[in-house]
């Protein structure tokens, strides 16, 4: 089990450290918005490139850091029908649902995802306004935030298979 517990480890750090490094997207991100308010609203002079670059910013801020939510277990959770249950209880259903609707899930993601960018690289695709930044490397960004997901996933279905044995991780 020392194996499991080495796994786990590892891909809680892939996520820690992709969440640390890529959370501060969120500085340029707010930079460039409130550049683009001034010049919009003091200067009556608005940027034809920042929408677009903004856009592609919040993508790449809101998918990569995925994993990380996972790991800190901050996305939404319906636990209507597991808050009674026992530590256990939970970890086994938890477990369940990773088996039956999160990996595949996932996959599914990475398999279309993969189809999705690379169509995108073959034709260099670009995005339809004036300024036309390449969309390919955004989309490059789903295949990589369901890869974080899936990794994170199996350390969170390590961390239930020890609930349930009942051996600290």
């Amino acid at each position: 089990m020392n194996f499991a517990k080495k796994i786990s480890r590892f891909c809680d750090a892939i996520n820690e450290w992709t969440g640390r490094i890529f959370s501060w997207v969120i500085v340029p991100l707010v930079l460039l918005t409130v550049m683009e308010v001034v010049l919009r609203r003091f200067f009556g002079s608005p940027t034809i490139w920042s929408f677009e670059v903004l856009k592609q910013l919040y993508g790449l801020h809101f998918m990569i850091v995925a994993g990380f939510g996972l790991l800190y277990s901050s996305h939404v959770s319906v636990d209507v029908f597991t808050m009674v249950l026992s530590k256990k209880k939970k970890a086994v259903v938890d477990m369940i649902s990773y088996a039956l609707f999160f990996f595949p899930f996932c996959i599914v993601c990475i398999w279309q995802g993969y189809s999705f960018a690379a169509t995108s690289w073959a034709m260099k695709e670009t995005t339809w306004s004036v300024f036309a930044p390449p969309v390919y490397p955004i989309k490059t960004v789903i295949i990589i935030s369901f890869i974080l997901l899936v990794i994170q996933g199996i350390s969170e279905f390590i961390k239930r298979i020890y609930i349930v044995k009942g051996v600290e991780l």
